[in-house]
């Protein structure tokens, strides 16, 4: 059984107006034995393409590689955009060592309600994916049913939005399409990909999620 632990501690700051919630990276990047254009940080894998996504949408030309430039770029994103990422798996165990989300067991949930109120700036949680099993969505509905706290439904639009409130605050969960190629069947199934797609063919995946993501990035 393999041990997987968050690699990286919660990156946020004083001033975070929003965070990114998701499970846990892939397992190599626990291990350190990352993958030539992987980055050291958060969403580091070349195969979950949420920088790729935020690079196109900002043209930033970020690099992607092992360097500790690469890092600090991504950073220095978050920090001027007032974005911050708190995956709320902190650890879980694999029977195989893979990144999907139904092979965690054992999971330990981190206490997202209790850095909400350590940072009263935060208004609005991006989940990288929705409620399915052992998604961000599905996991933070686990974690808020100790604290006596709902989701309300605001918009059943993709990608879908609902609303808490803690203390005096409202904050805002957008569940946004997975960043990750397992959601490319997902997506090319919805209305709105198909119409988009047939009046341009050269419309993608790729594409659709830069549309998505740009109201909140």
């Amino acid at each position: 059984m393999f041990k997987h632990k968050h690699p990286y501690s919660p990156f946020i700051k004083a001033d975070t107006t929003k965070l990114i919630v998701g499970t846990l990276p892939p397992p190599r990047f626990s291990t350190g034995q990352l993958l030539e254009k992987d980055v050291d940080f958060c969403y580091g894998s070349y195969y979950n393409s949420l920088w790729l996504y935020i690079d196109k949408i900002h043209n930033l030309n970020l690099r992607y590689d092992n360097s500790n430039e690469a890092v600090q770029e991504r950073k220095q994103f978050l920090v001027v955009h007032k974005i911050g990422v708190c995956d709320i798996v902190e650890s879980c165990e694999r029977a195989k060592i893979d990144a999907s989300d139904l092979g965690m067991t054992n999971i330990k949930l981190r206490n997202l309600i209790g850095y909400l109120k350590e940072f009263p700036n935060i208004r609005t949680l991006l989940f990288t994916g929705g409620n399915s099993k052992n998604g961000p969505e599905y996991f933070f509905r686990k974690h808020i049913k100790g604290h006596n706290i709902k989701l309300k439904l605001v918009s059943t639009e993709i990608p879908r939005i609902h609303q808490f409130q803690l203390g005096s605050r409202i904050i805002k969960t957008v569940s946004l399409t997975s960043a990750s190629g397992s959601a490319n069947r997902a997506i090319g199934s919805l209305a709105l990909y198909q119409q988009l797609k047939n009046k341009n063919p050269d419309f993608n995946t790729f594409d659709f999620r830069v549309m998505q993501y740009q109201e909140f990035f």
